[in-house]
């Protein structure tokens, strides 16, 4: 039997045709029968692929053959081709959607200016040195945080990435700019920029998690300053460090939007038509069409009147 594996990896580095790498890499992956999202643009590439683990070593050794990809990392977890619904593989002016494509300078070494890397020793260090003056700024969707972030950490409110140009601009977190901001996120690719485009908005000293928080929770677990879960993007939804749920040190922050129960568990809002939120619900309440919804009065509204429609069909079943 065959084990899967998933890939989550980026490099930022000078691509003078986009369209080629593309191409390239959707051969690649459609050969090796590898799925998942992969984007490219002049500035880099961005991609999370599952697959066979032996498709994925081959994968990496054909990818590290390009020279501007030579040394770049792979992160690696559980998981699989059918955690992906299909390969999906393209340019854009971005490899992450900040809405400053112009703004960004790469180099043949990264992205220029952004923040400095701490290894995640390095993290704990600088929070023993320098204590509560050290800020944590989530630099994900605000979502995302509801069932995990670092302690006591900076969450801004933001829907998608192009929200936090306006939101580092809007004065709300002026306090931080001349204190240690250690931005992080999934695997460390959108600090990478955004370290950059809050230097550049005059935070005087911003750091970034080298691997982000991956790299954070495969040293340390539950054990050291993560609380909670990581939310991932394929069908797992959710990733727990060390023993899980189960274990003694895990944190548990999400709870369900109905009944309170603890859970890290997202699901779509029912009303599909006007409502695209994804709200935490715990598998009880999931289980009931009439709590199948984000919470919001017109939501509510479409989940009583599709539950009521279902109370004929379960009748005459009986």
């Amino acid at each position: 039997m065959s084990i899967g594996k998933i890939l989550l990896y980026y490099c930022f580095t000078p691509l003078k045709d986009p369209e080629a790498v593309m191409l390239w890499q959707r051969t690649l992956c459609e050969s090796l029968g590898l799925n998942g999202r992969i984007l490219i643009s002049s500035h880099g590439i961005n991609g999370t692929v599952g697959g066979d683990m032996e498709a994925c070593k081959r994968y990496v050794r054909a990818t590290r053959e390009y020279p501007g990809f030579k040394k770049m990392e792979f992160k690696w977890s559980e998981g699989s081709a059918a955690d992906f619904p299909r390969l999906s593989v393209k340019v854009r002016e971005e490899i992450v959607a900040f809405g400053s494509p112009k703004e960004i300078k790469v180099d043949a070494e990264g992205i220029v200016g952004g923040g400095v890397h701490l290894k995640p020793e390095q993290v704990n260090e600088l929070v023993a040195e320098r204590g509560d003056e050290v800020v944590f700024f989530d630099g994900r969707n605000a979502m995302e945080a509801e069932i995990g972030k670092f302690k006591n950490a900076v969450v801004p409110d933001v829907r998608t990435t192009h929200d936090f140009i306006a939101e580092i601009e809007s004065g709300k977190y002026d306090w931080m700019k001349d204190k240690p901001v250690v931005s992080y996120c999934t695997g460390g690719i959108r600090c990478e920029i955004l370290s950059a485009l809050m230097k550049n908005r005059g935070f005087s000293e911003v750091y970034q998690i080298d691997g982000g928080i991956v790299r954070y929770g495969e040293k340390y677990g539950n054990e050291g300053l993560w609380e909670g879960s990581l939310y991932v993007f394929d069908k797992r939804m959710h990733h727990e460090f060390g023993q899980g749920v189960q274990d003694p040190g895990f944190i548990q922050l999400g709870h369900c939007v109905h009944c309170g129960v603890g859970t890290n568990s997202f699901h779509n809002c029912i009303n599909e038509d006007t409502c695209r939120r994804q709200v935490l619900i715990c598998a009880d309440c999931a289980s009931h069409v009439k709590t199948q919804h984000c919470g919001r009065v017109d939501c509510a509204e479409v989940a009583a009147a599709a539950a009521a429609e279902t109370v004929p069909e379960s009748r005459g079943l009986a």
